[in-house]
């Protein structure tokens, strides 16, 4: 990169690793020089939570109205509804509105913890593009917006040409989804006079296209900003883990859990997350992540109290390393781990181990728990066990029993009452 930038917004995402491409880095750094401006990042309603996949765009927000400009958190209520074909091999299954309207109360509640929501100049507004969308009548949107694209053009979109190079259906709705995203910008640049749609790079066709749609129909400037794809030292994409997705609510996953996910990144990716999930000087993440033997899980243990204290609060974060401390270097049980409640009549004459670990959520099957008690990884109360016909009964439930798969993995069956 040749121009270095001056606003404090642009500087800190360049030096902590946030950039991938700008349509204008000079202009819009100038922009950002001469006030405060406001952006936005467009997140689909398609679970309860958000995973830590979406950290990288929070985090960005965050930074935007920490250094003083107004950022927006837009629901698509309506693109939701559509689906977005970026990123993915085939059609998204269509979700009820009562859903979609779910999933955004769950997902507003992970925002509230980076963001701050109101009135005031940098106060992110709350935006529903199901609030515009769901008026649109199909006659004059085609005639209005649809005359700006041309087919040639959707067709050279990376989110589209992959799936067609891969003789993988593109449905016609999901076909439409980039016109809405770019009327989206339209819309929040006439509404809140945002100028920056920011997004992951597998979004740059179409954050290109609204900036384009502005210039073409109202004559504006705006600019669009992309983030790298982040990856862990393994290759994998963030936000999943060998046991599924990794998510910021607590409802989805115990805060002990989240915390014991960063706790175990690979230490090569520690400088690189301690700069992205957290606020932690620059200096500070690059001396922390160049620590090696032992020394390196004291940064780890930083890493996740700082990233689960933005996400779930400081007392979620001190709870969590205080179970992890009697969970591995005191052999205890802690209380914060997973818990499986059972009631007697869950238990009747007996129920089996492989079912305790498939229930828990430490195997996904039970398949998957015999296999994990045949090769010698699964353990109850820190005994190995090797008998998956081990049946449990209220007798044995007297204490909780703590279950372990691996290492690193661990929950509690308690019987109720």
């Amino acid at each position: 990169m040749t121009y270095q930038p001056k606003s404090d917004f642009l500087r800190i995402i360049v030096e902590r690793g946030f950039l991938a491409d700008c349509t204008d880095l000079q202009g819009l750094d100038e922009a950002m020089l001469k006030g405060p401006i406001t952006g936005y990042i467009g997140f689909d309603l398609t679970a309860t939570s958000l995973h830590i996949g979406n950290l990288v765009q929070i985090m960005l927000l965050r930074w935007l109205q920490k250094t003083g400009n107004r950022p927006i958190t837009l629901m698509g209520g309506g693109t939701t509804k559509v689906g977005d074909p970026s990123g993915k091999d085939e059609m998204r299954k269509i979700i009820s509105v009562d859903q979609i309207n779910a999933n955004a109360d769950g997902i507003r509640t992970v925002f509230a913890n980076y963001i701050s929501y109101g009135d005031g100049p940098t106060d992110s507004p709350l935006v529903n593009n199901a609030e515009w969308l769901d008026k649109l009548g199909y006659i004059d949107f085609l005639r209005d917006i649809g005359k700006h694209f041309t087919i040639n053009r959707l067709l050279a979109f990376d989110s589209v040409k992959s799936r067609l190079d891969r003789e993988q259906a593109l449905s016609f709705i999901e076909f439409n989804y980039m016109l809405l995203q770019a009327y989206d910008y339209l819309e929040l640049y006439r509404r809140h006079g945002c100028v920056l749609q920011m997004g992951g790079s597998d979004q740059w066709g179409n954050i290109v296209s609204g900036a384009d749609l502005i210039r073409r129909v109202d004559a504006g400037e705006a600019y669009g900003l992309t983030t790298p794809l982040v990856t862990r030292a393994d290759g994998k994409k963030m936000g999943k883990s060998a046991d599924g997705a990794v998510w910021l609510n607590e409802e989805r996953m115990s805060s002990y859990e989240f915390w014991q996910w960063w706790r175990n990144v690979d230490d090569s990716d520690v400088a690189k997350f301690l700069k992205l999930f957290t606020e932690l000087p620059v200096d500070e993440c690059n001396r922390l992540g160049a620590l090696d033997g032992a020394e390196i899980n004291s940064a780890k243990v930083i890493l996740a109290n700082e990233v689960t204290t933005l996400c779930r609060g400081a007392d979620a974060a001190a709870s969590a390393e205080a179970t992890a401390r009697e969970v591995f270097e005191k052999g205890g049980t802690g209380d914060d781990l997973p818990t499986l409640t059972l009631s007697a009549a869950d238990i009747g004459d007996g129920i089996s181990i492989v079912q305790l670990f498939a229930r828990s959520g430490l195997a996904k099957s039970g398949k998957d728990a015999k296999r994990l008690i045949a090769e010698g990884g699964a353990r109850m109360n820190d005994a190995a066990l090797s008998e998956a016909g081990l049946m449990i009964g209220q007798v044995d439930l007297a204490e909780p029993i703590k279950l372990s798969a691996g290492k690193k993995r661990h929950a509690l069956v308690v019987l109720e009452g």
